[in-house]
């Protein structure tokens, strides 16, 4: 497991899952995942992508095991989320790859494939927003004046716990995944959580979406309260070649809730775009 160090900035650690044969040219497949989580995240998908592609999943600077050696209250922006995937890439020898982010490694997706169009072949934006919408800032709230906010008052415990309930999860998923998911996530710390929640909040990827040149897949879930109508508005708005898919669930988690469907859509997408 890999970490890109580098002069004052942070590392970036990073998942190589790679069984492709060795004598083929197989394609990268970047997987960022998103708020509150890392690469390990991806382990429903890996097994179902690992032979096909090299799939490499990094952690969020902050995240997982990447640095988080750096102002909390400047360093989350899209264009230095989008030049961390850069340098991984850079430092790897990748000059072009697939990308595939769920939630705000989606919305990272939307600034890197803008940003970067000579280097993403294909995009797949795995209900991730291109904002975040008035509906859930309030909702992340939770009562409170804000979502950061709401994170420090609450802590990430309990703040998770109420907006897994409500937005991310259904009430049939296996509660054994929930203390998993809640644990691991709890760990990143009030702090980082706190400032990403800000950085969601303050992003808006609309000014780099009509420099995307990659075919893009949006998957949503139907009636999502994070990816909704008006993220897909905006995106039908702005982007060339964009699909839409919506999966057979309105939680926000597609990626744990449906990974086979998404994983047999988002190969789908990459095999028309070869």
């Amino acid at each position: 497991m890999p970490t890109l160090f580098r002069k004052e900035l942070p590392s970036l650690h990073y998942i190589i899952c790679d069984y492709t044969d060795p004598w083929k040219n197989a394609p990268y497949l970047i997987l960022q995942h998103g708020y509150g989580r890392n690469g390990f995240f991806w382990y429903q998908w890996i097994p179902q992508l690992c032979r096909q592609y090299r799939v490499i999943c990094p952690d969020l600077r902050g995240h997982g095991q990447s640095g988080k050696d750096f102002d909390l209250a400047t360093g989350f922006t899209l264009e230095n989320l989008s030049d961390d995937v850069i340098a991984i890439a850079d430092s790897l020898g990748i000059e072009q790859f697939h990308y595939a982010g769920e939630s705000i490694g989606g919305l990272v997706g939307l600034a890197t494939a803008g940003r970067y169009p000579d280097r993403v072949i294909s995009l797949t934006n795995v209900s991730g927003p291109v904002f975040i919408s008035a509906g859930a800032r309030t909702a992340y709230a939770l009562g409170c004046s804000s979502w950061p906010e709401a994170i420090r008052k609450l802590g990430p415990r309990q703040w998770l716990e109420r907006t897994n309930a409500s937005t991310r999860f259904p009430p049939t998923m296996d509660p054994g995944f929930l203390r998993w998911y809640t644990d691991t996530v709890e760990k990143t710390g009030t702090d980082v959580l706190a400032a990403l929640a800000q950085f969601a909040i303050d992003a808006d990827a609309t000014p780099y979406l009509a420099k995307i040149t990659a075919p893009v897949l949006c998957l949503y879930p139907e009636r999502g309260a994070i990816a909704n109508d008006e993220q897909q508005k905006a995106l039908e708005r702005n982007v060339r070649n964009l699909t839409v898919r919506h999966v057979s669930t309105t939680y926000h988690m597609i990626q744990h809730i449906v990974p086979d469907e998404c994983t047999t859509a988002l190969q789908e997408h990459i095999a028309h775009c070869s």
